[in-house]
């Protein structure tokens, strides 16, 4: 479904990560793929994780505030492949300070890390990622939760920003549609990530799931990775703007 078609995917942190499960799919597929790292510490985590793919990825670092960073990852890309068929956001932080308490108590240091590091990011990945997707169907893909629709318990500012990352996802589809281009979302369900365990009581949400998602169980990192396959192919060459819930059905409950 991919073959011959190249990738950025970011955020890859270790084994469990959501990151890695769509990179998994995407080699599956036949994608080439740039991994890329925060730190040296991320770094050697992929090193350890790459021999499970079928072709070596390029592995390339890329700090999303640090915008020369970000200009340095593409201008790695277009030096070695000339051209980008898909970009894959798998990133999100906010200060630990800012998950716990009350939501207005939130200082702007707190606002302005969530938000530059988990929505701007993808529109400032965007913005340089359109040049080397020039006369191809190019598609962009980033991860949102729950929070962005509904209060969760200490998600707080993240929820906040997530909620910017899925209108982002609509005004980046408006914009390069035009080009050919698509931008989507998945919306998966919890997931024991890194970043997720910086959630309090995140295992209360895992327990509460499995008893009122319509298919009585949490989601599989696994079928996330698959869900991001559709929208990476030409599967989904009319679908744009979307944010596509994989969570077991368990968005649409109400109690």
């Amino acid at each position: 479904m991919l073959q011959g078609k190249k990738g950025i995917v970011l955020g890859v942190a270790n084994k469990r990560s959501i990151a890695w499960s769509i990179a998994k799919s995407a080699d599956r597929a036949g994608a080439e793929l740039v991994l890329t790292y925060q730190t040296e510490r991320f770094q050697r985590s992929l090193l350890d994780l790459t021999p499970e793919l079928s072709r070596p990825p390029i592995l390339l670092p890329c700090d999303v505030s640090q915008e020369g960073q970000m200009d340095a990852l593409f201008e790695s890309v277009r030096e070695r492949w000339g051209g980008l068929d898909f970009l894959v956001h798998c990133l999100a932080y906010a200060r630990k300070e800012d998950l716990d308490g009350a939501f207005s108590a939130t200082p702007w240091a707190g606002w302005e890390t969530a938000l530059q590091v988990s929505s701007y990011s993808f529109s400032a990945l965007a913005k340089r990622a359109l040049p080397l997707m020039s006369g191809r169907s190019g598609s962009f893909l980033t991860l949102s939760y729950l929070g962005a629709e509904r209060v969760v318990p200490h998600y707080n500012i993240m929820g906040v920003a997530k909620a910017a990352l899925e209108a982002s996802c609509r005004y980046l589809a408006a914009d390069v549609g035009p080009q050919g281009h698509r931008v989507n979302a998945i919306s998966a369900g919890p997931i024991r990530t890194l970043a997720a365990s910086g959630v309090s009581g995140f295992g209360t949400i895992l327990d509460i799931v499995p008893e009122r998602a319509p298919l009585r169980r949490n989601v599989e990192p696994a079928e996330v990775g698959d869900a991001a396959l559709f929208f990476l192919s030409d599967l989904s060459r009319a679908v744009t703007g979307t944010v596509l819930h994989v969570d077991c059905g368990f968005h649409i409950a109400g109690l």
